[in-house]
């Protein structure tokens, strides 16, 4: 057991250098971080805002910040409109954000598509796409005719055309299970040029196409408007409201680095909005299921399933060289991605695939898998907190766990004498453990340490001593009764483990029933808490009896020397009740 527990400890140390955090992260109050104030505005004019209204706004980013790990983050009410998240750690812009969304959701028709800012390009023999031929392999804005589209990289907050399919089923040799394309033996760097030359080719078939063909059903006020917009910084038109049972010209979502879109749309009335959408996940790639890149699937509840039917039947029809063959996904009023029709989706289940990797999927699918503010939330405020005050309480916190473990070492020296190095022993080895899964965690679900959180590192010091004192105790009873040392430590052990494993439960019981009934702070003192706890069980268990039962073979422990603890007049009987070696009998 010494060993396995050895071997454990080296393991998580290993991985501690291999993923190459070495130490815990911190949180809120340790290490500072990002205050955001979000003030409630009411949907329609004159509205007041409800409580429960409210509440369901808590409840939503709190299941957003979860969904991001526990990172100790509090989100709290102020008053009756306002709203406060704190983010702890640097770099935070991404949960904030995604905090903070409305998530208003809206899947409308491409009737046009326009890129913005790409340069005319000379005519030359090139693969110049043509709108007829369904075998045509030329490109389009989906980027491949196979119904799984290019994984070429792009910059983050593009609007990208790709395949909207069904769920891809295994391959099983039929014709109906479409080739993986060309392009996914590509390098990123060629992926990425390919995509900036499909949409060059696109910018030069639309203006040989000219534009009679794209604007027709098109409302001339919404052509106006989309003729100014440039798309470019406050231009993009972010987080606008739009009529549903309205055209409307959008641009496609920013890229955050440079504040402008690659695209500009007219888009038809809403046929979908986010409301029926029942489920959002994202999932990895996976060439036995035909997924080259990750994708986000979605199902659709019974009413969209048949609206989302008809669509796409009638786009597939219309050949993938068509604009309107195309689905734009409107979230809070940008394009987030325009995907093309390949197939009639009766289901009621698609796949979203766009050129984003895991971070922007799982953050997507986050978004809708929780739905919608019930209410708009204003940012009245972002700023960034210092640690100051917190590290004074730190430092204080630090000082009164080192004067509380100093007194139980000193108990133990004084009541145990040689039995107190092995209880000191199993706190070290108990700390080393924490300190080593803390930062694990911190690494894995972006647990942080806050001061609440080493309140419960610290309280968990008693509650292992208590293992202790309950083995001890019962051991020193056996010996009492005048049992040898090693047949002491097994029926001491015996007795004593079902008490230990009882209060330990206990313990983790309370620590899980405040972890999920608390917020903020309290919800990492719990965390904390149990950890401990179960780490406890695990040293008892695999260091502090097996050190005894090793310790009981040696002279030292075994013939009761006066400093070992065990000695007669330590426990406070005669003579003849001294330590005795194990008989033949008794072996």
């Amino acid at each position: 057991m010494l060993l396995t527990l050895l071997a454990i400890a080296v393991a998580l140390v290993g991985l501690m250098f291999w993923q190459g955090q070495k130490t815990p992260k911190l949180a809120l109050d340790l290490a500072g971080g990002t205050t955001v104030t979000l003030t409630a505005v009411p949907t329609k004019a004159g509205a007041k805002i409800g409580d429960s209204e409210m509440s369901q706004a808590i409840n939503i980013m709190r299941e957003r910040v979860n969904s991001l790990g526990v990172s100790e983050a509090e989100v709290t009410k102020q008053g009756n409109n306002v709203i406060i998240v704190q983010v702890p750690g640097q770099g935070q812009e991404r949960v904030v954000k995604l905090i903070g969304t409305t998530a208003k959701l809206e899947f409308r028709q491409v009737m046009v598509a326009e890129p913005v800012g790409v340069p005319q390009q000379p005519t030359t023999p090139t693969p110049t796409p043509t709108p007829t031929g369904k075998s045509s392999k030329s490109p389009t804005p989906s980027g491949s005719p196979s119904a799984k589209a290019s994984s070429s990289p792009s910059s983050k907050g593009r609007a990208l055309a790709h395949a909207l399919t069904a769920p891809t089923p295994k391959p099983s040799g039929k014709g109906g299970t479409p080739a993986p394309s060309a392009s996914q033996s590509l390098t990123p760097e060629q992926q990425q040029q390919q995509q900036q030359l499909l949409q060059q080719q696109l910018a030069q078939q639309q203006q040989q196409q000219g534009s009679a063909e794209d604007f027709t059903g098109v409302d001339p006020a919404v052509k106006a408007q989309f003729t100014k917009l440039t798309c470019t910084g406050n231009n993009v038109g972010q987080g606008q409201e739009l009529n549903p049972a309205k055209q409307a010209a959008i641009c496609a979502r920013p890229d955050p680095k440079t504040h402008r879109s690659d695209y500009k749309f007219i888009v038809a009335p809403t046929q979908i909005s986010g409301e029926q959408v029942t489920k959002a996940q994202a999932l990895p790639p996976d060439p036995q299921s035909g997924r080259v890149q990750w994708t986000v699937s979605l199902d659709l509840n019974g009413n969209a399933t048949k609206t989302f039917a008809d669509f796409t039947q009638k786009a597939a029809a219309l050949g993938e060289n068509n604009t309107r063959n195309h689905f734009a996904i409107v979230l809070d009023g940008t394009v987030y991605s325009w995907p093309s029709v390949k197939e009639a989706i009766t289901s009621g289940n698609a796949q979203i695939e766009g050129q984003f990797g895991q971070q922007e999927s799982t953050d997507l699918a986050n978004v809708l898998k929780y739905g919608a503010l019930p209410l708009k939330f204003n940012q009245s405020s972002i700023e960034s907190v210092s640690a100051t005050l917190g590290k004074d309480q730190l430092t204080a916190g630090l000082v009164a766990g080192a004067i509380g473990l100093g007194l139980v070492v000193l108990y133990c020296l004084f009541y145990y004498r040689g039995l107190g190095f092995v209880a000191i022993s199993s706190l070290i080895i108990a700390g080393a453990l924490t300190y080593e899964s803390i930062v694990l965690l911190g690494k894995a679900i972006d647990f942080r340490m806050s001061l609440a959180g080493i309140a419960g590192a610290i309280v968990a010091i008693g509650i292992t001593a208590d293992s202790f004192v309950v083995f001890f105790e019962r051991l020193r009873d056996e010996v009492r009764e005048g049992r040898s040392l090693r047949t002491a430590v097994e029926r001491g052990w015996h007795r004593a483990r079902r008490t230990i494993i009882v209060a330990d439960a206990v313990s983790f019981i309370a620590a899980l029933l405040l972890y999920w009934f608390a917020i903020g702070g309290v919800k990492g003192f719990a965390f904390t808490l149990g950890l401990t706890t179960l780490i406890d069980v695990v040293v008892v268990f695999f260091f502090t009896k097996p050190l005894v039962t090793l310790l009981a073979r040696t002279k030292f422990f075994g013939r009761g020397h006066r400093w070992s603890g065990l000695d007669p007049s330590t426990l406070g009987v005669g003579k003849r009740a001294t330590v005795r070696p194990t008989s033949a009998k008794e072996a």
